[in-house]
């Protein structure tokens, strides 16, 4: 029953996690902004109250060379942009072939941006961090984190900050996020929540080791379109563990 109740809040989790208008008001910036988000609305309460929550600090993991991901052979295709005022956003139009994940196939929702990054190594944060939401047909969550950090320019970024999209607006493009994965495939795990109300907990979280890089000029384009430092603070891991899975 436990097991149950969480996956049915994770799939509302879901269909929330588009960043929509339609639900409670809440932001990074003042009376809405990550220190309130848990008082807005009784559905955001995981956001105070939760015990599993992202993002974390992952200077503190357990190595392991058991490796448990198989990436995507295929997303390249149609994406359709949107900056929804809380990130900007890229959305499949077409199907995409699934990850795997402890035995389980996840296929790519969406992928976002924030800047700064969410999760922190020793409290660093990077420029920008990437998040690619997955879900399985049992609509459980996993979402694949890749850091950026400034150094040169990164084509497959260009696309997706070509044109300076203004809050609500969208546009189409032809998009290959599997270049925005590192090819250093070494990663942290860890059990987690949605970073975004309402908060949902049971995420998996893989966190890529590797950045990337991205220009100065690629980095401040993104800060321009999303508009706001974008990015909850970190959480306590509390008794969790965070894995480090190397080859």
């Amino acid at each position: 029953m436990k097991k149950h109740l969480l996956l049915s809040t994770v799939l509302i989790a879901l269909s929330n996690f588009t960043y929509g208008d339609s639900h409670p008001h809440w932001s990074y910036e003042g009376d809405s902004s990550p220190s309130h988000w848990g008082t807005i609305d009784e559905s955001f309460k995981l956001c105070q109250i939760g015990k599993n929550q992202s993002p974390v600090d992952l200077s503190q993991a357990i190595a392991s060379t058991k490796q448990h991901l198989t990436l995507s052979s295929s997303l390249s295709g149609e994406y359709q942009i949107e900056n929804n005022g809380h990130t900007l956003q890229a959305t499949p139009t077409q199907a995409v072939s699934p990850i795997q994940l402890d035995n389980k196939q996840f296929i790519l929702k969406q992928f976002h941006f924030h800047t700064p990054s969410e999760h922190t190594f020793k409290r660093k944060h990077f420029p920008i961090e990437a998040h690619f939401v997955h879900q399985s047909a049992q609509g459980e969550l996993a979402v694949l984190a890749v850091m950026f950090k400034q150094g040169e320019e990164n084509p497959a970024l260009t696309p997706l900050i070509t044109k300076i999209l203004a809050k609500g607006e969208t546009t189409k493009s032809i998009l290959n996020p599997q270049q925005l994965l590192p090819k250093n495939q070494e990663y942290f795990r860890l059990n987690g929540s949605l970073t975004t109300p309402p908060c949902s907990e049971g995420v998996n979280w893989v966190v890529f080791k590797t950045p990337l890089a991205a220009s100065k000029a690629q980095i401040d384009a993104m800060k321009k379109i999303i508009g706001q430092e974008n990015n909850r603070p970190i959480q306590p891991v509390n008794s969790r563990i965070v894995i480090e899975e190397n080859k």
